[in-house]
């Protein structure tokens, strides 16, 4: 059985993550501004924290100048990742467009196939089907109706699990060249870059920088905090010590959850068999999840 402490953690943490899409979909600046202050904020709280705990403050030099290079190419990822999901949850909701960045899963194992040449078995495949037959019939009554907008909304969120996919790679990948770099030092590092790439991002765009009120400023910091900071330690520091089956169970309420915010604050309404393909597209995500870790 596994340790109660570290399964509430990872509870915890995916409440927390699956707050993420209302976050930005609440917010009223730009889809990259609310991008760039994610990562900005949470890079001030995470050296906020990485200040305050001793032995981390002891290896600051040490832990600052090593692994920069993977970090970049990991927050590069995560910049693209951002933009395209940001404008999917524009353009979808936060409950579609989780969901469908959940998809990474089969992203990533397809990934391992190529480039490990894995082998997936019979689970993955069933999983790909219920998530692939769920996804169509979550879609099949309203696509007629959708503009283009929406369907680009559709494909940014298919395309933001290819992205995440390519961080989660780079990020793995960096670790293990660097295994002696504490992980929440990573993530400090990704997310100033990430935060200076989606700068540029805006420049490019012509987005302001400003926050236009308190509601905004306040919408922002816990998007930083909550998610980027507090539900990203919770999971990482309780998901190695459980099983890999709880863990898919637990991470899966990121996107239900985030659904259900959906329902909560953007009066999403679903068919019977809308729901029905929900259920399978979980099913299919859980399946899918239980080779590795899934997105956070």
């Amino acid at each position: 059985m596994a340790p109660r402490g570290p399964a509430l953690q990872v509870l915890g943490g995916a409440v927390l993550i699956s707050l993420s899409a209302p976050f930005v979909g609440l917010v009223t600046v730009a889809p990259s501004t609310a991008g760039f202050y994610r990562m900005l904020f949470g890079a001030a709280g995470l050296l906020l924290l990485l200040m305050l705990v001793t032995k981390w403050r002891r290896q600051f030099w040490q832990q600052w100048t090593a692994g920069w290079a993977w970090s970049a190419l990991a927050a590069l990822f995560f910049s693209f990742d951002l933009w395209l999901w940001h404008r999917s949850i524009v353009w979808v909701g936060p409950g579609l467009a989780t969901l469908l960045a959940n998809f990474q899963v089969f992203f990533m194992t397809f990934a391992g196939i190529v480039l490990l040449a894995e082998r997936p078995g019979a689970r993955f495949f069933t999983g790909l089907s219920l998530a692939i037959i769920g996804l169509w019939l979550l879609l099949v009554q309203s696509w007629p109706s959708w503009d283009l907008q929406q369907r680009n909304g559709l494909l940014y969120g298919l395309l933001t699990a290819i992205a995440y996919s390519g961080y989660m790679l780079s990020l793995r990948h960096g670790q293990s060249q660097q295994r002696r770099l504490n992980p929440v030092w990573r993530l400090l590092q990704i997310s100033l870059l990430t935060s200076v790439f989606m700068a540029l991002v805006m420049l490019l765009e012509g987005d302001s920088f400003r926050i236009p009120d308190s509601k905004n400023l306040w919408l922002l910091l816990a998007y930083g905090w909550l998610c980027q900071v507090l539900g990203w330690l919770l999971i990482s520091r309780g998901l190695p010590m459980i099983a890999a089956g709880l863990a898919g169970l637990l991470l899966l309420l990121q996107p239900a959850l985030s659904v259900s915010w959906d329902m909560l604050f953007f009066s999403l309404q679903l068919t019977l068999w809308q729901w029905l393909g929900l259920l399978l597209c979980l099913i299919g995500i859980y399946l899918g999840s239980l080779r590795g870790f899934r997105r956070v």
